[in-house]
């Protein structure tokens, strides 16, 4: 096993942390100062970070919390802003939000100690669903909604085929504004604004309604739950290689 991956599972810091403690010489394997590419056995090796043995592997843990506005998806900002995982520092266990969402944008981010599993849920082969509710400002018309389910050429690319419905169009303070939903399987840096931006629509509010089918039904801004057992087994499900769900079906 890699030896970041392991001190991710065992809690002591995430995948990229971890890398860097290693590459400062604070992680050992059997007594030699480890390297990044240095394997390891957790059943048989000795490994400790900063002079601590790891600890025993801690019981998998899955939350949901429903993300209030201006809060940062990491755990250090240079301009000190509150990160999400002020929100989740009473749960008993240590956890990694699972990918990000942007510091103005509100709803459904995922908390867990499961490496793998955050690994798959994130990884762009996956095409896991999110879904988001936008409200915009001016009149999105029909070619707009075309435009983003056959993809927009982005800075980075031409994105991905996304679904869009529209929910409502009204008018507020003198302004024309649009409701729209959007279901994208991508993960790129503020997309959903850049999308509409591209289309000439500036983003006022932006919230995620869902992650893989996991949704903040009764879930107040700000509040965290445990995940249920039926939800785990989705997201698992989802986060497998392409392919490795149906081969599991067929036997």
């Amino acid at each position: 096993m890699r030896l970041a991956k392991l001190i991710a599972q065992r809690g002591v810091a995430s995948r990229r942390q971890a890398e860097d403690l290693i590459r400062a010489g604070l992680v050992t394997v059997n007594g030699e100062v480890a390297v990044v590419t240095t394997p390891s056995d957790p059943e048989s090796d000795v490994v400790t970070v900063r002079g601590k043995p790891l600890p025993a592997e801690p019981k998998k843990s899955y939350y949901l919390l429903n993300k209030p506005g201006r809060y940062i998806t990491a755990r250090r900002d240079p301009q000190g802003r509150p990160d999400v995982l002020d929100l989740v520092r009473q749960l008993p266990v240590r956890l990694e939000p699972v990918g990000r969402l942007d510091y103005d944008t509100e709803g459904a981010l995922l908390f867990t100690n499961d490496g793998d599993m955050a690994h798959g849920l994130t990884h762009p082969s996956r095409g896991v669903p999110k879904v988001y509710v936008a409200k915009v400002e001016g009149h999105l018309i029909p070619e707009d909604l075309a435009a983003i389910e056959r993809g927009v050429p982005l800075d980075d690319g031409v994105t991905a085929p996304a679904k869009a419905r529209l929910l409502g169009r009204a008018r507020e303070r003198g302004r024309d504004v649009t409701h729209i939903e959007l279901t994208v399987t991508e993960g790129r840096n503020r997309l959903i604004r850049r999308i509409l931006a591209y289309l000439g629509h500036y983003v006022m509010e932006l919230r995620r309604d869902r992650f893989g089918g996991v949704g903040l039904e009764g879930l107040a801004v700000g509040e965290v739950r445990e995940l249920r057992q039926a939800e785990v087994e989705m997201l698992r499900e989802q986060a497998k290689p392409r392919g490795a769900a149906g081969k599991a079906k067929a036997k």
